[in-house]
């Protein structure tokens, strides 16, 4: 199939008519039954089928349109990084990605260290998953992106800048003063409490699945979320014990919940990344001195 095959073949399959096919990517409804007509005759079946006035895909058609819903996802993307490349970025702006486990405690503590070098730059901050991290690096659609994982890819960049260990933060009342006083809890004593667990798609979560099976250590979760500060939110709430990086345990209210550093230790690592695309500014690399500031001041 030929790109111009592909195109009136989307907009039929999302209209289901002819006329409406035409109309939304703007050509005549001759032309698009000749390029329908030419593309069966190309691919030797019938694509559409006529039922109550509408077009109604065959199964061969209807097997090929997973493939060309990932075909227009990637032409959106190249528009999309055109677009970028188009535009540019001004000298006094920067775009920051961050996890939201380093949207509530390290990011504002960076800004501010930025602000006083930096009062003149505007930043633009979002909040994502890594996995869109990457992705809105590669497009270009930001400069600089900080998550808790490592990610290979040819597009970017990487610069560790710290390693944070993962903590227990466990609702008041549920350990016994003596406990606490021990000053860290081990995996035998997590497996006698509830453990609010992190999603097996999250590094961490990964992270901590892959520790439990190695040291075939039987802990029972109560339930899993995706985002660090919900587990903590759950935690401040009595839900059960929440396993968080460091960052996010330092946003803990310590009248609600204790927090204690697991033993054996496990580390997570906060990686800096960038498009190499894109020359590593002045602007940029200072704001990354303020994230790694950021990370010394809550230990």
């Amino acid at each position: 199939m030929r790109l111009r095959h592909i195109e009136v073949f989307n907009a039929v399959m999302l209209t289901g008519s002819v006329s409406a096919a035409a109309r939304m990517i703007n050509v005549t409804q001759p032309a698009v039954s000749r390029t329908l007509q030419h593309a069966e005759l190309q691919l030797g079946f019938p694509l559409f089928q006529r039922a109550g006035g509408r077009l109604v895909p065959t199964a061969e058609a209807q097997t090929l349109y997973p493939h060309i819903e990932r075909l227009f996802a990637q032409l959106d993307e190249v528009q999309r990084l055109a677009g970028n490349l188009k535009a540019g970025r001004s000298q006094g702006e920067l775009r920051v990605l961050t996890v939201l486990g380093l949207s509530h405690e390290v990011f504002p503590r960076a800004m501010r260290l930025f602000r006083e070098k930096h009062p003149e730059v505007l930043v633009h901050h979002q909040a994502q998953h890594s996995v869109q991290i990457v992705s809105s690096l590669v497009l270009q659609e930001a400069d600089l992106g900080y998550v808790f994982s490592a990610a290979s890819h040819p597009a970017l960049a990487q610069e560790r800048l710290a390693e944070r260990r993962v903590m227990a933060v466990l609702p008041k009342g549920l350990l016994p003063p003596r406990a606490l006083k021990a000053g860290s809890i081990g995996w035998a004593q997590l497996a006698r409490l509830p453990v609010i667990a992190l999603d097996g798609q999250d590094p961490l979560g990964l992270q901590l699945a892959h520790t439990l099976r190695d040291h075939n250590l039987g802990l029972q979760p109560v339930m899993t979320v995706q985002t660090y500060h919900v587990a903590l939110a759950l935690a401040h709430h009595g839900v059960g014990v929440a396993l968080v990086e460091g960052c996010t345990a330092a946003s803990a209210d310590p009248t609600k919940v204790d927090v204690l550093p697991l033993e054996p230790a496990i580390a997570t690592t906060v990686h800096m990344l960038r498009p190499t695309a894109r020359p590593h500014s002045v602007v940029a690399r200072s704001f990354t001195r303020c994230v790694q500031q950021a990370l010394q001041q809550i230990g």
